[in-house]
């Protein structure tokens, strides 16, 4: 084992629970379970691989208590019937087996109902905004009688988690949940004995613990997930944290597990690269200081390095990692070997486990790991006939086309006319996805590690031709797309993909045309220069159809650089000096430019794969942008599926 993360691996204990290390899974929804809230093959796959990458506790995802109104989402794991617990013992089997512990997180979902199927009961009348924007439903607001039949289903759920022999429950009361309803005043709004007062509000949770080590008894290790704040306004305080968790320690929880924020101010919950690193380590630290049970740092701690200086500065007893183990659950024993390198960074852009899965009634996936949801079904096994290949562009597609490749046997000549990294060199100009540098490492560390020949030149139909090669990976990128507008040949006129890659310098006074996440990068990469800049975009919403923790930080951005934003118009001319738009009411104005950056889009650069469409000797795969523009988990994707079909 290194010694370079000493504390990370060093055992720990959670009551008299003990930990081979302080690796805790945090608990994610995946969306894996059986319609019914069953255990399925998928899920206990998902899990077994999460074991055997070295993790010291998974705490398995969180599951409702009720057949009510606790249930949240689509596919959600369940405990709310003895009829569960068969399931259960399965799981927490599989997870045993591979030699790690395994808790489970209760939880009533409140107010935050993904499916926004009625009933939805709260505290109060307080709607989540999503979903009162999607659906107009207000939840109901709950009575003393349910307020006490609830309290009885966490306890009975606790204890339904000990018979199926898991090592302990997680209480969820964080992000914005039933519990958190009741604590936050921001959605408690009660005038009786469960609203009002710190004491009142935390009444509910009180009695919920209280139940629970009722049912479960004094030797059952009970923890907590809590918030240090939402982040509302008028929401929780950390002082009042603090309050909370002292009295909860009084009665028998043994750990608490620190996150913040709600669905609302999700950017802290679930806070992509926009964000800074471990945004809620400061509160785990700020609760550590006032009790004596173990603290659990959560959120955004995705390298060994970053979990290693929590611990060793005594901000926390244990580090959990929720998305850093679904893009390699080897983390741990990657870092373990001191093979930092090889860990599958994740890169905390949200696509692949929230934006295209989670929050469109799928199952989750992961941008950077392909396998991850589907354990066990795209295994890299050796080529029964290794084969000569080229890959034309070293970006996420090809790269990952390229490791694949060489991992099944394949001698791989990778060809790029520039650095490595492709799409990836111009995301990671911005300060503000500095986490894709990391994925940038992972690839150069991989390629070199599998000695993949590296050509930097610019691949032609003759160069392939006279390679010799049974197959061509074609993983060239995209081009972008051109308005036309009346004057442009008179004017600066720039791609944003030139200005983010710095490849084309900008005047002061800058319209960028195109609200889109390139368009909005591009403003704020110009904006912290102290250009004046403008967006025009012809929608009625910039970003409408991004990325929605994104949209969180980037409007935010935005208003601190006073950047200016018209909607619902479209450019008509353009001089020297201005740019003219129109509105829908065909209403014109006109205002300062001296630079023009088109932020129209993207067309696949066909141009390659079309000439080499003709040569029977060789076998074609067109993909990443190149084939149809995306994002990284397409490029990774696609790469990774490729690798193992050739």
């Amino acid at each position: 084992m290194t010694e370079q993360y000493s504390k990370l691996f060093s055992p720990g204990k959670i009551g008299n629970l003990e930990l081979k290390n302080r690796i805790v899974k945090a608990p994610q929804s995946t969306g894996l379970s059986n319609r019914d809230g069953t255990v399925s093959e998928r899920l206990v796959r998902h899990y077994k691989e999460l074991a055997r990458g070295g993790t010291g506790l998974i705490i398995v995802e969180y599951t409702y208590i009720d057949n009510e109104a606790s249930k949240s989402a689509y596919c959600q794991l369940g405990i709310s019937d003895n009829e569960h617990i068969a399931g259960l013992s399965w799981l927490v089997s599989s997870i045993h087996d591979e030699g790690a512990k395994v808790g489970i997180q209760i939880e009533h979902c409140g107010r935050q109902k993904f499916l926004g199927t009625p009933p939805i009961k709260a505290p109060s009348r307080i709607p989540w905004p999503t979903l009162y924007e999607q659906s107009g439903v207000v939840p109901e607001e709950l009575t003393i009688e349910e307020i006490k039949q609830i309290i009885e289903d966490f306890g009975d759920a606790a204890k339904r988690a000990q018979t199926a022999g898991f090592d302990l429950v997680e209480i969820h009361a964080a992000h914005g949940y039933l519990i958190t309803n009741f604590l936050s005043p921001h959605t408690n709004k009660r005038t009786d004995l469960y609203g009002g007062t710190l004491e009142n509000r935390m009444r509910f949770l009180v009695e919920v613990i209280k139940n629970v080590k009722a049912k479960v008894g004094d030797q059952f290790p009970i923890t907590m997930r809590i918030n240090g704040t939402d982040y509302e306004p008028d929401g929780i305080t950390i002082d009042e944290s603090v309050e909370v968790c002292k009295q909860a320690e009084k009665l028998g929880v043994l750990a608490f597990h620190v996150s913040g924020g709600d669905h609302h101010m999700m950017n802290y919950q679930v806070s992509p690269m926009t964000v800074p690193n471990g945004p809620n380590v400061w509160a785990a630290e700020e609760i550590k200081r006032s009790v004596s049970v173990p603290i659990i740092a959560s959120g955004s701690i995705n390298t060994p390095k970053f979990a290693e200086d929590i611990l060793k500065e005594e901000k926390a007893d244990f580090v959990s990692l929720g998305r850093p183990l679904l893009a390699d659950p080897y983390f741990p024993l990657k870092a373990k070997d001191g093979r930092s390198e090889d860990i599958i960074p994740c890169i905390r852009c949200n696509d692949g486990c929230m934006e295209r899965t989670f929050f469109n009634f799928r199952s989750i996936r992961c941008s950077v790991n392909p396998t991850m949801g589907r354990e066990g079904e795209l295994t890299i096994t050796p080529s029964s006939t290794p084969k000569n290949i080229v890959v034309v562009g070293g970006g996420p597609a090809g790269m990952e086309a390229a490791r694949v490749s060489a991992l099944r046997g394949h001698k791989v000549t990778l060809v790029e006319k520039r650095k490595l990294g492709g799409a990836l060199l111009t995301s990671r100009v911005s300060p503000f996805k500095a986490d894709i540098h990391l994925l940038e490492n992972y690839y150069a560390a991989q390629i070199e590690k599998l000695e993949i020949k590296v050509v930097h030149e610019e691949a032609t139909l003759d160069s392939i031709r006279d390679g010799d090669f049974d197959a061509a990976v074609v993983a060239v990128g995209k081009v972008p797309n051109t308005l036309y507008m009346k004057g442009m040949e008179s004017s600066k006129v720039v791609q944003a993909i030139d200005v983010l890659s710095q490849k084309a310098e900008t005047g002061q006074n800058v319209v960028i045309i195109g609200g889109g996440m390139t368009g909005v990068e591009t403003a704020i990469f110009l904006a912290n220069q102290g250009k004046n800049v403008v967006i025009i975009d012809k929608a009625s919403e910039i970003m409408s159809n991004e990325l929605v923790t994104f949209k969180i930080s980037y409007f935010e951005f935005l208003a601190k650089k006073n950047v200016v934003i018209y909607t619902s118009v479209e450019g008509k001319t353009v001089t020297k000096e201005a740019v003219t738009f129109v509105d829908k009411a065909g209403n014109e104005q006109s205002i300062p430019a001296d630079t023009i950056i088109f932020a129209t889009g993207y067309t696949a650069n066909a141009e390659l794969s079309s000439q080499l469409k003709n040569q029977e000797q060789l076998e074609i795969y067109q993909i990443g942008d190149g084939h149809r523009p995306g994002k990284i988990y397409d490029a990774v994707h696609e790469g990774y599926l490729t690798g193992l079909r050739i």
